[in-house]
């Protein structure tokens, strides 16, 4: 059979999956030495094997298992490997970024992120990740706190920042270790978030 078809290094592909640790997250396109018709048959027949759950069309994950069963990744960890594969950049945005900053207890059932590659909707599973296209200073920040927060912030609103956000972005604040990093990223705020997170660094 041709190697093309089967082995690199005598290691077949469904190998070379196998021997993957758990929790790894696979795209059909990170095999471009094998012919994708192969490809396509060892995935589909790891995927009813079990040691393979398919995510979205072309991505795939090598899932944990516990005594609870099976444990997929985290819609952020799936996002952020096709930003990896895509070489770009990521943040969420919107309610997504309220939530991965504690400032909403609400878990979204659509995800969005601004992203530096290339617009896309994802369906994983029942939910739905968009990937929206970032304009460049949203991606300035150097700290991912405060690009976090910017997005957090605008679609909180001004009008709706309440003292228990105010709380809780101060506690992020404080745990933030690169003060300077952090200086710098707050006096590049929009205006009115700089007036609402300066104080808490002074």
């Amino acid at each position: 059979m041709n190697e093309k078809y089967s082995t690199t290094d005598n290691i077949t592909l469904k190998e070379r999956i196998e021997a993957m640790p758990e929790d790894t997250i696979l795209f059909r396109s990170d095999f471009p030495q094998y012919h994708s018709e192969y490809v396509g048959s060892v995935l589909a027949e790891l995927t009813n094997d079990g040691v393979l759950v398919k995510l979205s069309q072309g991505i795939y994950a090598k899932p944990r298992k516990s005594r609870f069963g099976v444990v997929l990744p985290s819609v952020d960890k799936v996002v952020q490997a096709i930003a990896l594969r895509d070489n770009a950049e990521i943040i969420p945005s919107g309610m997504t970024a309220l939530n991965a900053l504690g400032l909403s207890t609400q878990v979204p059932m659509n995800y969005t992120y601004l992203t530096t590659g290339s617009e896309r909707i994802v369906k994983l599973k029942n939910q739905q990740v968009a990937l929206k296209r970032g304009v460049p200073k949203n991606f300035c920040y150097g700290t991912r706190l405060i690009a976090l927060l910017v997005q957090a912030l605008k679609a909180l609103q001004q009008r709706n920042i309440e003292d228990s956000d105010l709380q809780t972005i101060r506690s992020l604040i404080t745990k933030e270790q690169d003060k300077t990093a952090l200086a710098k990223d707050v006096d590049m705020m929009p205006a009115w978030m700089k007036r609402v997170v300066k104080p808490m660094i002074a």
